[in-house]
């Protein structure tokens, strides 16, 4: 398979941050893998190594393959503004990534679960492409047959909506893209200028 299926505390200590999200195996080791541990020297990365391990950190992060990403950059390199905030904006614009703020889902990857097995509508329409770019006033929500699924409520429990370009309605599980975040509004730890540096080579 072409997505990455395997242990992921060791892509987090990879990148030395627990990009999935709180880790308790990844706070007991926060240093790259390999038999000699913290005792191997390494040596000093190179400028390209360096922008080429940030452009994977954020593939890993969202679940995108390479030549998704790439298109997602094209796009972003031709609207208008900062390339590197518009990359961000539309990765944030994904339906598997709103699915996963809104809290109906707790990983991206069990987002992307959900819309590819036809939990989550759009408009009240099904759709079942985790790729898809949502736009600003689209309606995101569970499928009526599926507001009772377990995984989706235990989810939902406790979950607290307090992102502005996100709303939330409890009664019908459907929450409101209002627009794409303000880069201040995307907390991941994130340099996009150098994967902007990167492509631009």
């Amino acid at each position: 398979m072409a997505r990455y299926i395997g242990p992921k505390t060791k892509i987090a200590r990879k990148f030395r941050e627990p990009i999935y999200g709180p880790d308790r195996y990844f706070d007991k080791r926060s240093y790259p893998p390999g038999q000699h541990g913290l005792s191997k020297k390494r040596a000093k990365q190179s400028e390209y190594a360096i922008q080429l391990a940030e452009k994977q950190k954020v593939k890993y992060m969202y679940g995108i393959l390479e030549r998704q990403f790439a298109k997602i950059f094209d796009r972003a390199s031709r609207k208008q503004g900062m390339t590197g905030t518009n990359l961000l904006q539309l990765i944030e614009s994904r339906l598997d990534n709103i699915v996963f703020r809104l809290g109906i889902a707790p990983t991206r990857a069990a987002a992307r679960q959900l819309v590819a097995h036809k939990h989550i509508v759009v408009n009240e329409k099904v759709v079942n492409v985790p790729s898809y770019t949502c736009k600003s006033g689209d309606l995101i929500g569970v499928r009526e047959r599926s507001k009772a699924n377990e995984a989706i409520v235990d989810s939902l429990k406790g979950k607290s909506h307090n992102l502005n370009w996100l709303e939330w309605d409890e009664s019908s599980m459907t929450g409101k893209f209002v627009n794409p975040p303000a880069r201040e509004e995307i907390t991941e730890n994130i340099k996009e200028q150098l994967i902007v540096e990167l492509y631009s080579k």
